[in-house]
C-alpha cells in the first residue's frame, strides 16, 4: 500500500502538477500562517508555539483521516495517502516554471522577471538574463531537497510503523518547511523558532538532495568540488544542493548581495540552465524510486 501510494502520488504529479491554489491544502495552511504574521508583544514565545503546534496539529489531522480511511477500506486508505503525499511534494510544477523562466530569458526577459517570482523571493527587476537563469536553477536545486526529498523521506521512514504515521510525518515536514518559507526571516522575530526547526529537519534531506544531483548529473566528484562553496549561503542546508548543481554544470550561481557559488565559472547559458533542470528532474524521479524501495523494505 505504501509503495502504491508513492507511485500514485508521482502519477498525480505528472498528470496534474498541483491542486488549484484556492483548494490546495498547503495554500490553505499558508493562509492560516499569514494571519499569525503580525506584531506580537512576545514574538519569540508565540513563534515557538506556532512552530510546535501548527505542524503537529496538521500532521495529526492528516494521519487521523488516513487511519479512518484505511479502517474503512485499505484501497481507500492507499488513495488518501497518495493524495496527501501529492500535496506535500512538488516536481513537475517546479520544473515547468523553471523551464519557462529559462526560455523567457532569451525571448522576453521582462516576462522571465515576473515568472521567477514564483520560485524565489529576491527582487528580480535588475537581474540580468544570466542571473535570472541562475535564480531558476538555484530554486529547483534547493526545492528538490526541501520540497521533495524531505517529505518522501519522512513518508518512507514513517511507513515502517503505519501508513497513517507515514502521512503524518510527510505533512509535518511540509508544514515545518512552509512555516520557515513564510516566517523564517531575520526581519520577523515570530519566525525564529520555525527557521531553527527547519534547519534541523532539512539537514539530512539537503545532503541527500546533493548526492542525488551528483548522481543524476553523472558527476560524483561534484560533491567534493562543491565543498568550498556549500557553506557560503547563510542557510546551513540550502548551499549543499545548490553548490553541487553548480559543480555538475560548471556554472556560477549568484544571488546578488548574498552569495556566489563557483565564482570562477560563467553564469548559466540557456542550454546550461536547461541541463540543470533536466538533472533535477532525473534526481526527483530517483527520489520517488528510492522512497518506494525504502517503503518496500
Amino acid at each position: 500500500m505504501a509503495v502504491a501510494s508513492i507511485g500514485l502520488s508521482l502519477t498525480f504529479d505528472l498528470l496534474f502538477k498541483e491542486f488549484p491554489a484556492r483548494v490546495h491544502p498547503v495554500a490553505m495552511f499558508g493562509r492560516l500562517v499569514g494571519w499569525l504574521d503580525c506584531p506580537w508583544s512576545a514574538p519569540r514565545l508565540v513563534g515557538m508555539l506556532v512552530a510546535l503546534v501548527l505542524p503537529v496539529g496538521t500532521a495529526a489531522l492528516a494521519g487521523s483521516v488516513t487511519a479512518l480511511s484505511v479502517r474503512y477500506h485499505p484501497l481507500l486508505g492507499m488513495v488518501v495517502a497518495a493524495v496527501a503525499l501529492f500535496t506535500t511534494t512538488s516536481l513537475r510544477m517546479l520544473l515547468s516554471i523553471a523551464t519557462d523562466v529559462v526560455m523567457q530569458t532569451e525571448i522576453n526577459p521582462e516576462r522571465a522577471r515576473e515568472s521567477v517570482r514564483a520560485l524565489v523571493g529576491r527582487d528580480a527587476k535588475n537581474l540580468s538574463s544570466g542571473e535570472l537563469r541562475s535564480a531558476a536553477i538555484e530554486s529547483v536545486a534547493e526545492n528538490l531537497a526541501d520540497g521533495l526529498v524531505a517529505p518522501l523521506l519522512a513518508f518512507a521512514l514513517g511507513v515502517r510503523f503505519s501508513l497513517s504515521l507515514a502521512v503524518a510525518a510527510a505533512v509535518w515536514v511540509k508544514a515545518v518547511n512552509t512555516l520557515d518559507s513564510m516566517l523564517g526571516y531575520r526581519s520577523k522575530p515570530v519566525g525564529w523558532a520555525s527557521a531553527r526547526l527547519d534547519d534541523v529537519v532539512m539537514w539530512l534531506p539537503s545532503r541527500l538532495g546533493a548526492m542525488l544531483i551528483a548522481l543524476a548529473g553523472r558527476s560524483p566528484a561534484a560533491l567534493s568540488r562543491a565543498r568550498s562553496w556549500r557553506d557560503i549561503p547563510s542557510s546551513p542546508n540550502s548551499g549543499w544542493p545548490m553548490a553541487t548543481l553548480a559543480a555538475v554544470l560548471s556554472v556560477e550561481l549568484r544571488k546578488p548581495g548574498d552569495y556566489v557559488l563557483n565564482p570562477n565559472a560563467e553564469l548559466p547559458t540557456v542550454s546550461g540552465a536547461r541541463r540543470g533542470v533536466r538533472v533535477v528532474a532525473i534526481a526527483g524521479l530517483v527520489s520517488f524510486l528510492l522512497a518506494g524501495v525504502v517503503a518496500w523494505l
